[in-house]
């Protein structure tokens, strides 16, 4: 989730996980240009939409950054979460933060998301919650859309949060449906319910 956004030094250089088990916990952030963890008041927003189906779920962070999601999925009682980084830096970060987490059920894989999507081999239908928060510069929003929707990892009633600058257009799958949908300051985020209906 590396993006510009204007943070304070001491903000910008440290993620504070704000709930679950590990709340509190302040951990570095390696100095990259543009790399910055979701705000609190977002993550809050977000973790509370997630809190019914967070527990047990298993997660896929698809551009991990600082782990500012992810990490907060395990401390509230995730089961596993996939963090997938493309920068080298921040993927060792992120392994360094499991390691010190003793976050087992954390696996963290250094590589290009979407080239990752496209090979993926997960079960179908296996994924509970999946995150999609790349760097605002890259325009890769509709890209993992469309890999996402064609990798069929997500199960029935999954979840996809995704967040984008203000007014930016994606078009999602019509069988993804809008279930919540806020701004704060320039940022816009959604969380969509993935629901096939019957066959």
């Amino acid at each position: 989730m590396a993006k510009n956004r204007q943070r304070s030094s001491s903000q910008a250089n440290q993620l504070r996980i704000i709930g679950g088990r590990w709340r509190g916990k302040k951990l570095p952030i390696a100095d990259i240009e543009g790399l910055r963890p979701t705000g609190d008041r977002i993550r809050e927003t977000l973790f509370n939409w997630l809190m019914p189906v967070l527990p047990g779920s298993r997660c896929l962070d698809l551009f991990a950054g600082s782990g500012a999601l992810g990490l907060e999925c395990l401390s509230r009682g995730a089961t596993e979460v996939l963090l997938l980084e493309k920068h080298p830096q921040a993927a060792a970060q992120l392994q360094q933060h499991c390691t010190l987490l003793n976050a087992n059920n954390g696996k963290v894989i250094q590589t290009d998301s979407l080239s990752w999507l496209n090979g993926a081999t997960l079960p179908e239908y296996s994924m509970d919650i999946v995150f999609i928060d790349p760097p605002f510069a890259n325009n890769l929003w509709q890209s993992t859309i469309d890999a996402l929707e064609f990798s069929r990892c997500l199960k029935t009633d999954a979840m996809i949060y995704i967040e984008t600058p203000h007014k930016t257009t994606i078009r999602p799958p019509e069988h993804w449906q809008l279930h919540r949908e806020k701004q704060a300051g320039n940022i816009c985020y959604r969380l969509y319910q993935y629901w096939v209906g019957e066959s």
